[in-house]
């Protein structure tokens, strides 16, 4: 897998993913009916650097990087990722994930924080456990579920920094 970065002409293959994502409208706090121009501007233009995952010559997930606060929270970032449908459990969320804290390192990014996760997305939690991220918050019934309801989203954290957890 090739994980590089986005050029404009990649959003056409980059759509059709975030589409399906937000149509579903179970891992995302955005509207089920989120146009392609409003897309292109969450995922392409407002983020500091957007990623393509390519297997074979085609994008099979994308990832965007944006600074998570100003001032004096810009020592941390946030991510979104997408992985289209037939091509989950094939490790590219991971892969993405990864790429990113590394970049994230070079661009002096300090920790990474998720700052919704829905907790019905159970194999994002996994994941992100796995990569080391640490639950730090739990949001009561804050994300509306197509089939569930009212259930609680996550923040989750991971400090990439030093080991002290010192930035002085």
């Amino acid at each position: 897998m090739l994980i590089r970065a986005a050029k404009p002409e990649d959003f056409e293959q980059i759509w059709p993913i975030v589409r399906a994502i937000t149509t579903a409208g179970d891992t995302y706090a955005l509207p089920r009916d989120l146009d392609e121009a409003a897309a292109r501007q969450y995922w392409m233009e407002a983020p500091r650097h957007t990623f393509v995952a390519e297997q074979d010559g085609r994008i099979v997930g994308s990832y965007y990087l944006r600074t998570n606060q100003a001032g004096g929270g810009s020592h941390v970032c946030n991510c979104g990722y997408a992985v289209a449908a037939e091509a989950r459990g094939q490790g590219v969320a991971g892969a993405m994930c990864r790429h990113s804290q590394a970049l994230a390192r070079e661009l002096g990014y300090e920790a990474m924080q998720f700052n919704f996760v829905v907790s019905t997305n159970v194999g994002a939690v996994r994941l992100w456990t796995s990569l080391g991220f640490q639950t730090v918050g739990r949001l009561p019934r804050a994300f509306r579920h197509p089939e569930l309801g009212l259930v609680d989203a996550l923040v989750m954290y991971k400090w990439l920094g030093d080991s002290t957890g010192d930035s002085a």
